[in-house]
């Protein structure tokens, strides 16, 4: 696994929740739209092994088929899962992701060097992941080592917004959603990047809720 020290600063910060978490933001401001560094959405809730968690972070947003044959993971550019598990607001663990030569290296669950808007990343990677390729047929390509199991790559985005009739509530035209509506982001990728841990490093008691975020944070 690849060893690192590197001091990182923020550059966009997620939604902040607790518990079961589904946080969604598209389209930002011109300086960071389409970049590594925009962040579309925060998924954590429970794997399918009942004993793990799984984050998911997704960024570079309303991605058409033909830009998801290019788009890439930036070596500068961090995605940083932050856990606070003593509802402080501060971040007591991180699952710090950084993309290098074709993979992407996860460090922790562990303990941050320094909190708030700088980062540092620190000793040796816990597991690291080839790139899934954007293609019908790919097989999506995962890696496990020391209990953490991950994946990086293209994929549908999930998150279903009826944007149209977002619009027209706003607008006075109209008083509610309609049943079922219609997915604004049908046919966009984004890039994901995902983590699945076991609880017990989450530091957490049973039944405990979790304040989770994720920013995106730039080398520095």
């Amino acid at each position: 696994m690849k060893s690192k020290k590197i001091l990182l600063a923020v550059a966009l910060a997620g939604g902040l929740a607790a518990g079961i978490v589904y946080a969604a933001d598209h389209i930002d401001a011109p300086a960071v739209t389409g970049k590594a560094t925009d962040i579309t959405d925060l998924y954590v809730f429970q794997g399918q092994n009942t004993n793990n968690m799984v984050f998911v972070a997704n960024s570079q947003g309303l991605l058409s088929p033909a830009a998801s044959t290019t788009a890439a993971f930036d070596e500068n550019t961090m995605l940083e899962f932050n856990i606070d598990n003593n509802n402080d607001n501060v971040e007591d663990l991180v699952i710090q992701c950084l993309y290098s030569g074709g993979k992407m290296y996860v460090y922790g669950p562990y303990k941050p060097a320094t909190t708030g808007l700088n980062s540092t990343v620190t000793g040796t990677a816990s597991v690291s992941v080839g790139i899934t390729p954007y293609a019908s047929s790919s097989t999506p390509v995962t890696a496990t080592a020391n209990g953490i199991t991950a994946f990086a790559g293209p994929r549908d985005d999930p998150f279903f917004f009826d944007l149209d009739q977002y619009k027209k509530i706003i607008a006075g035209t109209a008083t509610s959603f309609n049943a079922v509506g219609t997915d604004a982001f049908k046919g966009t990728n984004v890039l994901s990047t995902v983590v699945e841990v076991p609880k017990s490093m989450l530091n957490a008691t049973a039944g405990q809720k979790l304040n989770v975020w994720i920013e995106s944070k730039k080398k520095i």
